[in-house]
């Protein structure tokens, strides 16, 4: 029996993963004597990036570690082969999300301070049951609100690395890009990210 390459390893478990793997991740795959360096697991990463230049498939970075993914590109063909459409979320919701990510920790009353409107029960438990938003801790006022921040899960999700990769507060203004509604997909399927980049490190690696 042929042994696989570095390579070839890599890039079967980065397939069967079925979500982001952290480089660390991946040298638990060899015994310890034969555990590869993170310089190895970079450089095989960074040819197999290459390779998918040009293709249907990519590499991409995000929070949670290393994923293949397919290229935007071609989602809206790829989309089609599922038959169940990708969820919707009311403008509300996606406001309140971007409150959190963009004034995290913050409060469900600060929240609503801001927008001006109550942030409905349903909001919460939605973002929640999704592991995009938690509670770490509570504003040391009277009646100890809790404090919401997003998750990696919410990073994974969106193709970000870190919330340094969110997008500009002037361009979530643009109508163009945040609608009454968004529909979302995803991004381990017709989605897609940012390609991977050396220079952010990986997380948990």
């Amino acid at each position: 029996m042929t042994t696989p390459s570095l390579k070839q390893i890599i890039e079967g478990a980065l397939f069967a993963a079925g979500g982001p793997l952290t480089l660390e991740q991946l040298q638990t795959l060899f015994a310890e004597e034969e555990r590869p360096e993170r310089a190895d697991l970079l450089e095989v990463i960074a040819l197999l990036s290459a390779d998918y230049t040009g293709r249907g498939i990519e590499i991409a970075q995000v929070a949670g570690g290393l994923r293949v993914q397919v290229r935007a590109l071609v989602a809206p063909w790829v989309g089609r082969l599922w038959d169940e459409k990708p969820a919707r979320y009311s403008r509300a919701l996606l406001e309140t999300l971007a409150l959190i990510a963009y004034r995290q920790p913050i409060t469900r009353r600060e929240i609503e301070d801001i927008r001006g409107v109550a942030v409905a029960t349903q909001i919460v438990k939605t973002l929640s049951e999704r592991e995009w938003i938690r509670v770490v801790g509570h504003r040391d006022v009277p009646g100890r609100p809790a404090l919401f921040a997003t998750t990696r899960k919410f990073l994974d999700y969106f193709g970000l690395r870190s919330l340094n990769d969110l997008p500009a507060l002037a361009k979530l203004r643009d109508p163009a890009f945040l609608g009454d509604e968004l529909g979302l997909a995803d991004p381990n399927l017709p989605g897609a990210a940012p390609g991977l980049e050396q220079p952010n490190p990986l997380p948990g690696a």
